[in-house]
């Protein structure tokens, strides 16, 4: 289809549904999916924000200030994942933890304020990544509108700059509980520390960063158009000026630069399994919700 013939079909979606509350992360996919709901919605739509000690300040304040700019009414929802000892463990379905308790709340969200659907802003290219919270969508039948209108990243991106959104090139932001080493528990403390790392980075001037915790090490990557800049003498002494007082003893530029999920490297096949199964021990329950054709 043409990316026009896309839109509509987006739009033709979200119409059919009496009304809908959006996970909101302020991300460009999930903002995109909130901006074009609210369009053919109205009121009818909810941005549903899930706020925790994994989600940063920063991104908080923008999805906030985002949704204020264009009129979306929000939400915020107080998730408890850190209370869960799954979540903390730290294993390969940490994500799936994290997305129940949202997609839980959101459900009795959902309930309790009379609403019809729950959606999240899943794009037809992440069906190919390992992605665990897509089980706990499935598991409490949130629906994806994105992938029905077959829209993939950078579609989101184009449409959102024909859109004039000032986010249509924001770059990626995953929680912070992603850049812990599976295997290190997830503390509120070590949470701090990555957030305070890369707000120092931003600071000097690297908009595209992400510093992966490994205990006194910190392993911080770096886009890679950014590396030449990176790698002069003066600049690694001002990044380990700006990391060590945090509690990081030593600090490594990784040479390979920023890329999107680099900690699922050390994991063996085995423990990826398949977006559409609910992880091992973990029954589908399909009472949590309807079922949505």
């Amino acid at each position: 289809m043409e990316l026009t013939e896309k839109l509509e079909a987006l739009q033709r979606t979200l119409a059919s549904l009496d009304s809908l509350l959006v996970a909101y992360s302020g991300g460009t996919d999930s903002a995109f999916l909130a901006y074009t709901a609210h369009q053919v919605l109205g009121d009818r739509v909810l941005a549903v924000i899930a706020d925790s000690p994994s989600l940063p300040r920063q991104e908080l304040a923008a999805a906030l200030a985002f949704a204020a700019e264009h009129n979306i009414p929000t939400h915020i929802l107080q998730t408890r994942e850190l209370d869960d000892p799954n979540y903390v463990r730290n294993d390969s379905n940490r994500c799936f933890h994290c997305k129940d308790e949202l997609f839980t709340q959101m459900e009795a969200a959902r309930l309790e304020l009379g609403f019809t659907h729950l959606a999240y802003g899943m794009n037809l290219d992440d069906r190919g990544d390992f992605r665990p919270g897509q089980q706990a969508a499935a598991l409490h039948h949130a629906l994806a509108p994105l992938v029905t209108a077959s829209l993939t990243k950078q579609e989101i991106r184009t449409l959102a700059r024909q859109a004039g959104l000032a986010l249509a090139d924001k770059p990626a932001s995953a929680c912070l509980s992603s850049r812990i080493e599976y295997g290190r528990a997830v503390t509120t403390e070590n949470l701090s520390q990555v957030e305070r790392a890369e707000e120092a980075l931003h600071a000097l001037g690297f908009p595209q960063v992400r510093v992966r915790h490994h205990g006194e090490l910190a392993r911080v990557e770096i886009a890679r158009h950014d590396l030449p800049r990176a790698l002069t003498l003066a600049m690694l002494d001002r990044i380990t000026e700006a990391l060590r007082p945090l509690g990081f003893t030593y600090i490594t530029l990784d040479t390979q630069g920023y890329r999107s999920g680099s900690m699922n490297d050390v994991l063996p096949v085995s423990a990826i399994p398949s977006a559409h199964e609910p992880p091992t021990g973990e029954p589908a329950r399909p009472g949590l919700a309807r079922k949505i054709s």
